[in-house]
Formats: structure tokens, sequence, C-alpha cells
């Protein structure tokens, strides 16, 4: 079975669109972070994709683990921290393992738990669902890895948050989102 052409050059290009985020994420200030997990199945086993969202929307960091504890938590905050620093705020969900982890790494004052303060987090995963349904499911836990990184890159360059400007504007972020996709993958 034959791919499409952005499928195949995705992988390709998503440290390139990485790199680019970065290094323009660094230069502002971060406000709020959203942390949280999802069951995903693997080859019929539970295993747990951890994600942050920040307060844009955007997904910067997802981290496969096959276990739901604060050495997970640990995992995802010392990655996250390392590439784009410390945030002001980091909401989560009522998941002990995340204050644990707050704890240790000495985040703890900065650390919201609520019960809706993270729905962008929660939020956040319907489009990887869509995608892995389309995929029909993952066979292996590097595969899911490899899988939520890129797509999580890709969908935020593409993702314009249509709802918060005129069309006109949009339609001009889109094609130069598009624009830029063709010369990255040219």
């Amino acid at each position: 079975m034959r791919y499409p052409l952005s499928l195949r050059f995705g992988p390709m290009f998503a440290a390139e669109i990485r790199k680019r985020r970065v290094a323009h994420v660094r230069g502002y200030p971060q406000w709020r972070w959203h942390l949280d997990e999802v069951f995903v199945k693997v080859n019929g086993k539970l295993c747990y994709l951890w994600r942050a969202v920040d307060h844009e929307g955007e997904i910067p960091e997802a981290v496969v683990t096959a276990g739901r504890d604060k050495a997970a938590a640990l995992t995802l905050l010392k990655r996250i921290m390392k590439r784009y620093g410390q945030p002001r705020k980091i909401v989560t969900d009522g998941l002990r393992a995340y204050s644990a982890a707050m704890k240790e790494i000495g985040a703890a004052d900065r650390h919201e738990v609520g019960g809706r303060l993270n729905n962008r987090a929660e939020n956040s995963h319907r489009p990887f669902r869509r995608r892995e349904r389309a995929m029909q499911r993952f066979r292996r836990m590097k595969t899911l890895q490899k899988f939520s990184s890129v797509h999580a890159q890709v969908h935020n360059y593409f993702n314009q948050e249509r709802h918060l400007v005129t069309r006109q504007v949009y339609k001009q972020r889109r094609t130069a989102a598009l624009a830029e996709w063709r010369a990255l993958a040219g």
C-alpha cells in the first residue's frame, strides 16, 4: 500500500519543523502548560501517551510509557523542561503522579489542579484519536512514539485556530504554511 506523499515526507521533515518551533517558542515566556495522559492499546496491551499542551493549544512534547506513575510523569516533565525551559504554571488533572513529580523537580508552587482547567489537554487528544482510528491501531510502542511526535509537530504547523481569525487571514496563513511545507518537502 502506498501512502500519500505528505505521509511519506512527514517524518523526514518533522525534525526541521520542530527545530524552528523550539527556536520560536524559546523567544517567548511560557505562560501555562497542560499535561495529560491518554490510554492507547499497543498490540492488545495498554500503554500511556503523556502529552504536554501549551497555552496556545500546540503540543510541544509527547512521551509513550508502559506505566502510569511518578517515573513516567518525571520523564515527560524533564524532557519538556530541558527543551523549552520552565513555564509559569503547569495544569494537570487529579492524578497523584503529577504532584509527586512536581515535588521532586521543585515546581510544586507552579502546579494547578482542577476539574475543568485541563480541558485544553483533553481536547488535544481528539485529532490524535481520529488519526489512530484511520491507521487501525499500533503494533509497537516505538511506532506509537514516532507517530505521536510527528503527528503533533505536523498538526501544530497546520492548525491555524480558525475560530480566532477572519476568513481572509485564515486563508493567508494556511497558504503560507502549505508553501513552506512544500519548500521543505521539495
